[in-house]
């Protein structure tokens, strides 16, 4: 087939870089541009050092939607809806938004979490990636909800790698700081939570339980483990079944029998899913790399599925290991 043509929308951020290593190495896509207002005329590589001999690209101020079949937003949030009420992007060009902006499936986006909307994903021209956190909660939850059996409140401890927090520089992101250091932050408030429970819903319509969610920061770079724990009447092994049965024909979400580590799962497009039970209550462990799967990996993923190419089609990524 031919190479589907690429327009990537903020391309010197966490995101726009990750998705530029990714799409290089595709073997049906071709970067036509990399857009960035900050770093126009430079190589990619200036900025994404370890793309140096990887591509010669440049970044630039075109938005030629001419010449592509797809633009990825990845500007901060709140930055899309500016930038698609600036610009007309045509119709038969597709829009794969990576901000908070369209979560909400407003402005006839569809949110992009395959292991929910696949077959909407598939049809959809706009599509809304979701959020690191999102995902990674909402794919250790989706087999519950599916079988109806969120029955009680759910709990939510998690941590994510400093690269969740954007390039941009803060207090919180300091390497001084972060540095041999853990903190909570946005606690029962996180933003995530709102595309949580609208994906919930619509699994388990009568769901109208609190999601307690405890998010940290790690003194890490990239990664997100989830321990969500809720209450479950059934053993240990029908949960198991009930997930395994969930993610069969889902080829990034795999559950694991034996405890996980985050190692697994650095520069994959991997969930990695383990349960636990104690008494009544199921502990799930869910595991991704906030940048892939919870980001550019992710907004590939969706991109794959809209142009009816194999889900994992460049996308075949090994772990960190060590």
């Amino acid at each position: 087939m031919k190479s589907i043509k690429v327009g990537i929308i903020g391309g010197a951020g966490y995101t726009g870089g990750e998705l530029l290593r990714i799409l290089i190495n595709h073997p049906h896509a071709e970067i036509v541009f990399v857009n960035s207002q900050s770093q126009v005329g430079k190589p990619v590589y200036s900025t994404h050092t370890d793309l140096l001999g990887d591509t010669d690209l440049l970044f630039s101020d075109s938005l030629d939607f001419a010449a592509v079949d797809v633009i990825f937003l990845c500007s901060g949030h709140g930055q899309s809806r500016k930038f698609l009420a600036e610009n007309e992007v045509p119709k038969q060009v597709k829009i794969i938004d990576l901000s908070t902006d369209y979560r909400d499936e407003s402005d006839g986006f569809v949110y992009g979490l395959p292991e929910l909307k696949r077959e909407k994903i598939e049809r959809a021209t706009k599509i809304a990636n979701p959020g690191c956190f999102a995902t990674s909660i909402q794919l250790g939850l989706l087999p519950l909800a599916k079988a109806e059996l969120l029955q009680d409140d759910i709990h939510v401890s998690a941590v994510t790698g400093s690269t969740g927090a954007g390039q941009a520089l803060s207090a919180s992101t300091h390497f001084s700081w972060r540095n041999n250091n853990i903190s909570i932050y946005k606690a029962f408030t996180h933003q995530h939570l709102a595309e949580i429970g609208q994906s919930l819903v619509q699994l388990q319509g009568e769901f109208e339980h609190e999601i307690n969610f405890i998010p940290y920061r790690g003194n890490f770079t990239r990664g997100i483990m989830a321990n969500i724990y809720t209450r479950f009447n059934g053993s240990l092994e029908e949960a198991q079944e009930l997930y395994q049965n969930y993610y069969a024909n889902h080829p990034f979400c795999h559950v694991s029998l034996v405890p996980i580590d985050l190692k697994q799962v650095v520069n994959t497009n991997k969930c990695l899913i383990q349960l636990t039970k104690e008494g009544d209550k199921l502990l799930i462990t869910s595991i991704i790399d906030n940048l892939t799967k919870g980001a550019s990996g992710q907004a590939v993923q969706n991109m794959n599925l809209a142009f009816g190419l194999s889900e994992n089609s460049g996308l075949k990524l090994k772990s960190v290991g060590f």
